[in-house]
C-alpha cells in the first residue's frame, strides 16, 4: 500500500508529540528543584532525578521514533519537520533551565544554544540549494557528551559514588568546544559544496552556449 507522505498520525509522530510534552514537565520538574513551592518541599531532592529520567526518556523516543519511520517506511513530511525541532526544542529547553538554576556557565548556553540557530539556518540554506552535507563525527560527538551531560546536570549531586557536577560540568564544556569546531567544520564542507554546485552551473551554461553537449 502506497504511504501518504502527508499522515499525520502515525507511531513515529505520536513519540515525537509525547516529546513535545515532555518539555514542559522537564522545565516545571527543574524549575520546582530550585524554588521548591511547600507541598512539593519533601520532595525537593527527588524532583532532579525525575527531571533527569524524563529528559532520558524524551531522549529515547527521539532514536525510537527514526528508527520506526525507517523500519516501517512511515517517513512523512510532518515528522520530518516536526522531529528535528522537538528534539532542539527539548535541548535547548533544558539548558536554558540548568542556566536558570545556576549549574552552568551563561557564556556555554550561549554557543550552544547560538550554534544551533545557526546550524538550522544552515540547513535550510543547503535544502534550498539542494546540497547534502553530511553530518560530520565531530556533530556527532558534540551530541553525544551534551546528552549525557545535562542528565548529570539536572541529578546535580552525587550517586553510586559518582561526582556528577563535576563530570557533567567537564562534559557540557567539551560540547560547546566540540559545537563550534562542528558548526566550523560544516559550514566548510558547505561552503566547499556549494561553490562546486557554482562551478558546475557555470560550465552547464558555457557549453550550452558553445553548443557542446554537457557531459
Amino acid at each position: 500500500m502506497e504511504r501518504n507522505d502527508l499522515e499525520i498520525d502515525n507511531l513515529p509522530n505520536r513519540l515525537t508529540f509525547f516529546r513535545m510534552l515532555m518539555i514542559p514537565v522537564v522545565v516545571l520538574t527543574l524549575y520546582f528543584s530550585d524554588e521548591t513551592p511547600d507541598f512539593l518541599a519533601p520532595y525537593q531532592e527527588y524532583l532532579g532525578h525525575i527531571a533527569c529520567w524524563i529528559f532520558v526518556m524524551a531522549s529515547i523516543t527521539d532514536f525510537l521514533d527514526g528508527y520506526i519511520a525507517r523500519k516501517r517506511n512511515i517517513v512523512t513530511v510532518f515528522g520530518s519537520f516536526l522531529d528535528p525541532i522537538a528534539d532542539k526544542f527539548l535541548v535547548v529547553s533544558s539548558i536554558i533551565m540548568l542556566l536558570a538554576v545556576d549549574r552552568v556557565h551563561p557564556i556555554v548556553v550561549i554557543i550552544l544554544v547560538v550554534r544551533e540557530m545557526y546550524m538550522t539556518s544552515l540547513r535550510l540554506l543547503a535544502l534550498t540549494e539542494g546540497v547534502d552535507v553530511p553530518v560530520s563525527s565531530m556533530g556527532k560527538w558534540k551530541t553525544g557528551t551534551q546528552m549525557v551531560a545535562i542528565p548529570m546536570l539536572m541529578v546535580y549531586d552525587h550517586f553510586l559514588g559518582i561526582d556528577l557536577p563535576l563530570y557533567g560540568t567537564i562534559l557540557i564544556y567539551i560540547s560547546a568546544f566540540l559545537s563550534l569546531w562542528s558548526a566550523l567544520i560544516y559550514s566548510l564542507h558547505m561552503i566547499k559544496k556549494l561553490q562546486e554546485k557554482r562551478a558546475e552551473k557555470k560550465r552547464q551554461k558555457k557549453e550550452l552556449k558553445s553548443g557542446a553537449p554537457a557531459v
